[in-house]
Formats: structure tokens, sequence, C-alpha cells
């Protein structure tokens, strides 16, 4: 056989095995989409579709204690909160640094969360997840996050976590496991590098934190990246929604909290002004009532129970007929989980169960 011959068997050849490959490609990510199951919503994102299916990644804390970043919520559900405390809306994101859906999400919507974050109106707490570790395998996720939350201590998260995300890699590339990396993309955020910052990266302090995070995203019943809900509902089920919408629910919930605070005031004169213990009890009801209705949803039926649902609309909560304070609360951490509330966890991205 001619050399000729030879090379061009063997070209052939390495195509066939290219091809092979890129189906295989193609076939794995099938397998992802159909044991996730068919996505229950989409996050329509700036005129486009985020959507991402991947695998929870298998690390957690081991559920001891861990090291705490400045400002951020120990819970069973640790959160990084970004705005004003009392605000009277609060934006509940879940994300992973190397998620592809969760950067469209940020760049699409960024512009609108930071001026609502800057006028008072909204904070956003961030829990970080790990999931495309254990899809694509790495360990970008979980430092780049640790890396976030060591921006956290120098009063630079909401900085740094943008230039994460504007400097993302592509999914198959690990370049954010890479500690030196992030150290210099850090230097794209004024007074964050320092040696704190340096061997706070290197030496993973937050790591322990990060998985604890992810376990609860893995228990949270959501499905998978960026998850974001507003005042617990999941926007996911909002459908085209823009940033000039989610503007606008804001303000519309500042609006009736403040409405449902005055109306409460209102109320509570108005039983102050009956005697008796009876007249009390009404005016407690009513109470209930108009902050339930300026957030339009139904108060609790009683007295005691309408005191408390109200104040969950007011703060603009879902909260329903049934057992008061107890409703209004569920309803207020229906992020949490769905099972709590028993509303469905919707989410843009199927995870399969561990």
């Amino acid at each position: 056989m001619s050399q000729n011959n030879q090379d061009k068997k063997s070209s052939a050849r390495e195509r066939l095995q290219a091809q092979r490959a890129k189906e295989k490609a193609r076939e794995r990510r099938g397998r992802q989409l159909k044991v996730a199951g068919a996505v229950v919503a989409v996050l329509a994102v700036a005129g486009g579709v985020g959507v991402w299916a991947a695998s929870s990644s298998g690390d957690d804390s081991g559920g001891g204690k861990v090291a705490l970043p400045k400002g951020t919520q120990d819970s069973d559900k640790p959160a990084v909160p970004v705005g004003k405390k009392e605000a009277p809306s609060t934006l509940t994101v879940w994300e992973d640094f190397r998620c592809p859906a969760c950067a469209q999400f940020e760049k699409g919507f960024r512009g609108a969360i930071h001026e609502l974050e800057d006028a008072g109106l909204l904070r956003t707490d961030y829990h970080l997840a790990t999931i495309i570790d254990g899809s694509m395998r790495g360990k970008g996720s979980v430092t780049a996050a640790n890396a976030a939350l060591c921006a956290q201590d120098a009063g630079r998260f909401r900085e740094y976590h943008d230039v994460l995300y504007e400097n993302q890699p592509p999914e198959q590339q690990d370049r954010f496991a890479d500690k030196k990396y992030l150290i210099e993309l850090a230097g794209k955020v004024n007074g964050l590098v320092s040696d704190t910052f340096k061997q706070c990266v290197d030496k993973g302090t937050y790591t322990d934190f990060v998985y604890k995070s992810n376990t609860a995203f893995t228990n949270s019943g959501h499905q998978g990246t960026p998850t974001v809900l507003l005042n617990g509902k999941n926007l996911a089920e909002e459908k085209n929604l823009t940033p000039d919408g989610l503007k606008q629910k804001v303000r519309d919930a500042a609006k009736d909290k403040k409405a449902g605070g005055a109306s409460g005031a209102s109320g509570g004169k108005a039983s102050g002004a009956k005697p008796g213990g009876a007249g009390a009890e009404r005016g407690a009801g009513t109470v209930g009532a108009s902050a339930g209705s300026g957030s339009g949803h139904s108060a609790g039926a009683s007295a005691g129970t309408g005191h408390g649902a109200g104040q969950g609309a007011g703060a603009g909560h879902g909260a329903g007929a049934g057992d008061g304070a107890g409703a209004g609360h569920g309803a207020g951490q229906g992020h949490s989980a769905g099972a709590d509330t028993g509303q469905p966890g919707g989410s843009t991205d199927r995870v399969p169960a561990p």
C-alpha cells in the first residue's frame, strides 16, 4: 500500500473518531436532560432563555462548625446578604459561579438588581452551590465561591461577584480552580487584593461554608441553578420577565407594604377606641385584614390569626387563611424548600437526585 493511501486512511480514521466523540458528547448531554426530567420552567433573561442541567456535587461540610465570613447568615441555609436588611423585598438567588445560565441571568438583571439595592428597596441573599463541579468535575465552583466569600470579608463581595461572572470560563474549562487566576481577577476590584485576601483564597478558608450552602441547595427542593425567588415566589413562573418588570414588582411590593402598614396603624388606632376585650380582639382582626388586603392576600379569619397573616402579607410575602402567624411565616420562607409550604420548588434547571 502506498504511503499516500495510508495517510488517507489515517486521516479518515481520525475524522471518524472525532465525529464519534462529538456524538458521545451530545448523547451525554441528552442523558443529563433525560435524567433531570422535563424542565419545569425557564427564566427569561434579557431576551434569551437560561437553561442548564447539572448534577449536584457530593461534597459536604460534615455538619461541624464552619468558619463564617463577615456579615453572612449562619443557618441551615448559609447566605451572603447584599443590600439593606430592612429592605421591603428580598431576592433569593441560588447560584453557581461556573453555571452559564447564572452568568446569563446576572448579565441581564445585574443593573436592575444593583439599582434596587442602592435605593434601599431590595436585599439580595446569595446562596452558593457547586453543582457544576459535580456534573463536569473539577473544583472551580467551590474555589470561586470561597474567593467570593474572602471578598465578602473585605467588603467587596458584590464587586468581585460581578467580576467572576464577567470572566466566567467555558463550562468545560475548570479555570476557576486556579487560585492564582482568582487572585488575578481580584485585581479588577479596587482595594480587594491584600495579603489577607490572598491567604484566604490559598487556604480555602470558607470551603466548608460553601459545601454547607451546597448541601442546603441539595435539600431545598430546588432543581437547579439559577433559582431566583422574589419574596418567596419563584421568578421562573414569570413569563418574559424583564429587568424593568423586576423593578416594577419590587416597587409595587414597597408600595403595598407601606399601604399595609398605614392601614394596620389606622386599624390599631380604631380598635383602641373600643372598650372591652372583645373590641380589642375585633380591632386586631381589622389590622390583619387591612394589611392582608393591601398586598392582595387574604388574612386569617379570627382576630389572632388575621393579625399574623396580615403582617406576613404586609411584608410582601405570601400569606393566606389558616393558622395566622405560622402561615405568614411559612409562606414568607417559601424559598427554603417547596415541600415546606406545599408549593412546588420550581427552577430553570433539573438536578438528578443524589
